[in-house]
């Protein structure tokens, strides 16, 4: 259950928000907290980021941005045709969600090999299938929904859409010292 909602913001890069990050967790009770998730997209900079700062909370990869992974694989595929593309990929998604990456990650290995090697189709069924086995530690959504807890960002992301368009509505700029 989310309690409270925040968001920190900063123009110092990454290691100022590591700090800003750190910071809040500890205001909110992080240090008190039995324990804590981590839910976020692939981006290298993130998960190490959590890996400094909270290594022993639990970490989640948003199942829709897996989902959109497993989508980019769907129209390598299939191309223009819908009908199979939708037919592919939704058993697969439900699988990841209710069942186990390992099965869908085994099931992409399985498509790449069927893929004429060279072709632009197997290049991203790679790409895909090494960014699956990247987290596929951080992909076990039937766990986390054992636990109650969300598998998605989206709390998260209504959070900062909100501060984002407060702060930067079309045409809006911010100068370092109005901000």
């Amino acid at each position: 259950m989310i309690s409270e909602r925040g968001f920190v913001a900063t123009r110092q890069g990454i290691d100022g928000l590591r700090q800003q990050l750190h910071a809040e967790a500890l205001r909110r009770g992080l240090g008190q907290a039995a324990g804590a998730l981590i839910i976020a997209d692939g981006a290298v900079w993130i998960w190490r980021l959590v890996d400094d700062r909270w290594p022993q909370a639990r970490q989640r990869l948003d199942y829709y941005h897996a989902v959109q992974h497993l989508a980019a694989v769907g129209r390598a595929v299939f191309g223009e045709d819908q009908a199979r593309f939708r037919a592919w990929l939704k058993p697969l998604a439900q699988q990841l969600k209710n069942q186990s990456a390992v099965k869908v990650i085994r099931q992409l290995e399985e498509l790449r090999q069927r893929l004429p090697g060279g072709t632009s189709a197997q290049e991203v069924v790679t790409r895909e299938v090494n960014y699956f086995h990247e987290h596929e530690a951080r992909m076990d959504y039937r766990a986390g929904q054992r636990r109650g807890e969300p598998i998605g960002s989206g709390p998260v992301k209504a959070t900062c859409r909100q501060s984002q368009c407060r702060f930067k509505r079309t045409g809006q700029f911010w100068s370092p010292r109005g901000d």
